[in-house]
């Protein structure tokens, strides 16, 4: 069935090097803020995180069906709501693991990240797979979602393959590393996205000091619903906003760029 809204609630928190501590904090974060959300989003290698640049995190990787798998379909379960997470996923490579996105609860979907981001001296194919050219689009109470990770945001290509596969929310969990314009990069290619295909972007990062923070949501006209700061490492922060089909279908209408394509 479809419904009028889509409610998201995006968690703004650091992972640690830790995998057991942070599945705890999943479980822990999706029980205090999961509250009605249809859609509760964590960042990009929420199971681990990356360590130090260029780090060996092929120990780290797991099945779908691993710890943190078993763990985000138990939160997702307890809230009654479907969860997203980032994790490193074995794959035909041992020391190359796949950073993929897993989704469970009333939507189950894994996406492995296809842009890896090899920019702004990181070379993050040294240790990571990228995924197949397989665009994911998952269904959640009639609404059509796609998922995206990080770096795969400056790739439009992407987004609008996953439009044409039918998405009218993009949800992008990141690790967006902090620097130099990153965070005006970030908001930016965010609403362009949203803009250019006529959906609501929900992005959902890690936070400052290594990362940018600056979690958002963006409808389909390019205004932003809500955005949390920078943050911290120590105090996580729950961005909410609700999708809702009305104005999605008004962007549509008054603005049909997706139908005025001629090139495609």
């Amino acid at each position: 069935m479809t419904t009028p809204t889509l409610r998201l609630a995006l968690v703004q928190a650091a992972s640690a090097l830790d995998p057991a501590a942070n599945r705890d904090a999943l479980a822990r974060l999706a029980a205090e803020h999961a509250g009605d959300a249809d859609l509760v989003v964590f960042p990009e290698a929420f199971a681990r995180d990356f360590g130090e640049a260029g780090s060996d995190i092929s120990a780290y990787a797991e099945p779908l069906d691993g710890p943190f798998g078993a763990t985000l379909a138990d939160a997702a379960a307890a809230q009654g709501t479907t969860v997203v997470a980032g994790m490193f996923e074995r794959g035909p490579d041992a020391e190359r693991p796949y950073n993929t996105l897993l989704v469970r609860g009333e939507a189950t979907a894994s996406y492995r990240k296809v842009h890896l981001y090899d920019s702004f001296g990181y070379r993050e194919s040294d240790r990571l797979t990228a995924g197949p050219l397989e665009p994911v689009v998952v269904d959640l109470h009639g609404w059509r979602v796609g998922l995206m990770t990080c770096y795969d945001l400056r790739f439009p290509e992407l987004a609008r393959a996953l439009v044409d596969r039918g998405a009218e929310v993009l949800v992008v969990p990141a690790a967006w590393v902090a620097g130099s314009r990153k965070v005006h990069h970030w908001r930016t290619l965010l609403t362009a996205r949203a803009i250019e295909n006529t959906v609501y972007v929900a992005a959902a990062g890690q936070p400052a000091r290594r990362y940018c923070g600056h979690s958002l949501v963006v409808d389909p006209f390019g205004e932003v619903l809500a955005e949390a700061g920078p943050g911290s490492p120590d105090e996580p922060e729950v961005v909410r906003a609700v999708a809702e089909r009305s104005v999605l279908e008004e962007a549509r209408r008054v603005n049909p760029s997706l139908e005025n394509r001629r090139l495609c």
